[in-house]
């Protein structure tokens, strides 16, 4: 390509010249045969002579055969994965099979199979995930060559799990060994995401799903339509998040299913892990991504088994989290239940207060004041100090009390503490009553007055 615009260049410095040589001719004919002409036109065989050997040099590129390729060979399938055959090219994968008596940690795969799809749309907020199949699930998670979803990032490990005809868990694993045979790999998740009810991943709402969506669309291909998907991440955090101090997957194992994965890498090893499997062909650098991989996609099969059933293997300690859940997903009953549950088993202060809460919306304000009293008496809790306060002006009718816990602090801004107390002193005016009936709490209070 030098040589061609290095030619244009010379041809068009010629047609230039050339031009301006005509021009000078129609000025000036007498002087057609002067020195400047006589220069101009040895310049123009110099550059003459200079195209033709420019061409010649052009013609014996043109005419050499191309160097010989030497492409650097695909890496092999590594640690038991072999071809498989799809319309669009062949790709890697690896299958594995365990029973339903199969136990993850403290939770049996079967549990998965059993689990309530009612539980599933609960701890969800996802009315959808009611009408999902658990026996149809699949689960996915993937590793990558980097974060983000980016268009130089792939996935270039991806494992997937499903229950087959016989109730037996399936996990395969697909290989990708080059960029070549990415199309092959989404093939087979499409396919299997063609069988499914429900998508589980663990945020895969965030992360797995847009990076595969965008993979799809880079390898101008459909991307599939999704089923429900349920992150359980998001579960999770509802759960766990005020006991743990870190929800992700491997302290949910560890806290949450008794599970012991062993020695494990780090997430930012995955990458480099793979890359050097590529220049080297090294096993021993990819085996811990592969079995990071399958771990992960084994404990999101727990986890769909234990919140299919929370009541039975849950930690007492995150019941009143789960009764707040279903609380928000305005499941009051069974939020009532498991208050019950928790206070009968030593709950604490936390589960009096739920219980009152959703006392309150049941209606039962003579319920919700006892245990918000309660509350008060163990713990300095301004936010349950407030709706002690509120039942004390509108439902026992008794704004004194309810002014000396607006004067202890409930947690409202400035402005509305002076409202509500201005208000409380009027309606105390009014009533003008000399004693009030006995709280907890608050019998030193009227001493003092």
């Amino acid at each position: 390509m030098d040589l061609k615009r290095k030619l244009a260049q010379l041809e068009k410095s010629q047609i230039s010249n050339s031009g301006t040589s005509t021009r000078h001719e129609e000025v000036s004919e007498d002087a057609a045969a002067s020195p400047s002409q006589n220069g101009a036109s040895a310049a123009d065989a110099d550059r003459e002579i200079a195209l033709a050997r420019l061409r010649e040099q052009m013609a014996e590129l043109m005419a050499r055969d191309p160097a010989p390729s030497n492409p650097r060979p695909l890496a092999p399938a590594p640690l038991g994965f072999v071809p498989w055959e799809t319309s669009q090219g062949i790709v890697h994968r690896r299958n594995r099979l365990w029973n339903a008596d199969h136990w993850i940690g403290c939770v049996p795969i079967a549990a998965a199979l059993a689990a309530s799809s009612e539980y599933w749309a609960l701890l969800g907020l996802d009315p959808a995930l009611a009408e999902c199949d658990s026996r149809k699930a699949l689960f996915l998670d993937t590793e990558t060559t980097g974060l983000g979803a980016g268009a130089g990032v792939l996935a270039f490990l991806i494992g997937m799990a499903w229950f087959d005809g016989e109730n037996r868990l399936v996990l395969e694993q697909l290989f990708l060994r080059s960029p070549a045979e990415e199309a092959a790999q989404l093939e087979r998740v499409a396919e299997r995401l063609a069988d499914a009810t429900v998508l589980v991943t663990f945020n895969g709402k965030s992360f797995d799903w847009p990076l595969l969506a965008n993979r799809f669309v880079m390898n101008r291909m459909q991307v599939p339509e999704l089923p429900v998907h349920f992150d359980l991440l998001h579960a999770a955090r509802r759960l766990h998040k005020p006991r743990l101090d870190r929800v992700n997957l491997k302290a949910l194992e560890v806290e949450v299913l008794a599970l012991d994965r062993g020695p494990d890498i780090d997430g930012a090893e995955i990458g480099p892990r793979y890359s050097h499997f590529l220049r080297t062909f090294d096993e021993d650098a990819l085996r811990p991504v592969i079995e990071h991989n399958a771990v992960d996609v084994l404990s999101m099969v727990a986890l769909v088994g234990l919140y299919g059933e929370p009541l039975e293997r849950l930690n007492e300690g995150d019941w009143v989290s789960l009764g707040r859940t279903f609380k928000r997903a305005r499941a009051i009953e069974k939020a009532q239940d498991i208050a019950e549950l928790a206070v009968q088993r030593h709950g604490g202060h936390d589960a009096l207060r739920l219980r009152g809460e959703l006392a309150k919306a049941r209606g039962d304000r003579d319920k919700a004041l006892q245990d918000f009293e309660r509350v008060c008496d163990c713990v300095d809790d301004p936010k349950t100090r407030l709706e002690l306060a509120k039942l004390y002006e509108h439902h026992i009718n008794q704004p004194k009390l309810a002014l000396a816990l607006v004067q202890l602090g409930t947690g409202e801004s400035e402005v509305a503490t002076l409202r509500r107390r201005k208000r409380l002193e009027e309606k105390s005016q009014r009533l003008a009553k000399d004693s009030c009936p006995p709280i907890p709490g608050m019998a030193n209070l009227r001493k003092n007055k």
